[in-house]
């Protein structure tokens, strides 16, 4: 997810001041002409299949693969020329809807929009008492930790975070927004972005993302993560302790200020992976979520260089401590899993889907999971990527996929996908050229 990083900054200033927004006729028009839109396809019998067929997935009883091509990246889909609202939170608003309508319109995948506009409740963190600094390259997502954690010592320097909602804009937004275009498209308000914070444009809402590795690395960088499961194996399960108990007291807290939501609609259970399901309540329900209601999302990407043992031993146990609160969990993101998936299946009872990057044995994957999980497959981003896709190895990844997974529970969703040169066809193109490949 290191994508995502760059918009990890929560903007204040954008959130003081809902309470000061003064609606134009230009404003309200835009936003109202785009509900009916968002509303038109929400209603569609074509949203009530797609429901259906992902819930089916979900459930382990697949009708038919799912395809699903995560726009959010791609440097062009949506410009800043593409948006028309002058006020600033309204062109967060607008640029949400614009994402989803028109991937719906151009890409002829299994994309669902519901019939309701979600708002993100805005919850900030504080530090870890000490304060993780990352450095960007310029027009690149290559960041670099300052890791503030440098020595054993260091570990007294750290201190229990606390974390605040902010109801009064949280709320002041989705007043604004149903006094807009509420009578069209109705606005609901539940769960937090843990990647884009902002107000209005919380494209990740639902996922609870536990990244207890990723926060591990960015404390005490890559050398420390490796070298002390040698040198200091009591201090590193100290760390890992640490950050296993803060997301423990994170969710808790999410349940107790009434933040938590069902995540059973098209929010992210996982990395852009929906999380329809019978087996959970679903997101309509009106009775107060807990955890075990909801999806949970682990992953290790830092680890992948650790063996499955060493893994098994220092990193995994505390990632299933937090991802075994919830009621069903989304294992995985790029990392390869081939040679720790089962160490993962055992310790994870309510594993339910699981990535399988192009770093994996598509094979053995497929094997492993069998029937017994949803095989969600990330292609290889750099054959469709840059001024010369290719296309041959594109069609060869998903033969690979189809012969891996045949009769088995199968998503492909393409991430990471940034630089297509300005091609935007060419999204539609690789979503006709898979389905072709897997006979849909």
């Amino acid at each position: 997810m290191g994508e995502y990083l760059q918009y990890s900054n929560v903007h204040e200033e954008v959130a003081n001041k809902v309470n000061k927004i003064s609606v134009s006729e230009h404003d309200r028009d835009i936003l109202r002409d785009l509900a009916k839109r968002w509303m038109e396809i929400a209603k569609s019998d074509e949203m009530k299949e797609r429901k259906r067929l992902w819930k089916a997935l979900k459930d382990l009883k697949p009708v038919r693969p799912m395809v699903l091509f995560e726009t959010l990246s791609v440097a062009g889909f949506i410009t800043e020329d593409d948006l028309q609202c002058q006020d600033k939170l309204l062109r967060n608003v607008e640029k949400t809807m614009l994402y989803s309508i028109r991937h719906y319109d151009m890409l002829n995948d299994d994309i669902v929009i519901e019939e309701y506009f979600r708002v993100a409740w805005h919850v900030t963190k504080s530090d870890y008492g000490v304060k993780i600094v990352e450095h960007h390259a310029e027009n690149s997502m290559a960041y670099k930790s300052n890791f503030p954690i440098q020595t054993t010592d260091d570990f007294n320097k750290l201190k229990k975070r606390t974390f605040k909602v902010d109801r009064e804009n949280t709320l002041a937004l989705k007043n604004v927004l149903e006094e807009i275009f509420g009578d069209i498209l109705p606005v609901r308000v539940g769960n937090y972005d843990n990647f884009f914070p902002e107000l209005g444009f919380t494209p990740f809402t639902g996922n609870n993302f536990i990244g207890i590795t990723m926060d591990l690395f960015k404390l005490i960088g890559y050398d420390n993560m490796l070298l002390w499961t040698y040198d200091h194996p009591d201090i590193l399960h100290k760390f890992l302790r640490y950050l296993c108990d803060d997301r423990i007291q994170f969710y808790k807290w999410l349940k107790d200020e009434g933040l938590l939501d069902f995540n059973t609609d098209n929010q992210f259970a996982g990395p852009s992976s929906y999380g329809y399901v019978s087996s959970l309540p679903e997101a309509d329900s009106e009775r107060e979520p807990d955890l075990k209601d909801v999806w949970g999302w682990p992953e290790s990407q830092e680890t992948t260089p650790v063996s499955p043992k060493m893994f098994d031993e220092f990193f995994l146990p505390y990632i299933a401590e937090v991802a075994n609160m919830f009621g069903m969990t989304y294992y995985g993101c790029c990392e390869p899993l081939h040679d720790r998936i089962e160490y993962i299946m055992k310790a994870l009872p309510n594993l339910r889907t699981v990535s399988v990057s192009g770093w994996s044995d598509l094979a053995k994957m497929g094997e492993i999971l069998g029937k017994n999980y949803v095989y969600s497959r990330k292609p290889n981003p750099a054959f469709i990527s840059g001024k010369n896709p290719d296309w041959e190895s594109a069609e060869k990844d998903m033969r690979d996929t189809y012969n891996a997974t045949k009769n088995g529970c199968l998503e492909v969703i393409v991430r990471d996908v940034y630089d297509i040169d300005g091609d935007i066809p060419r999204l539609r193109k690789w979503v006709d050229m898979t389905k072709s490949v897997l006979g849909l």
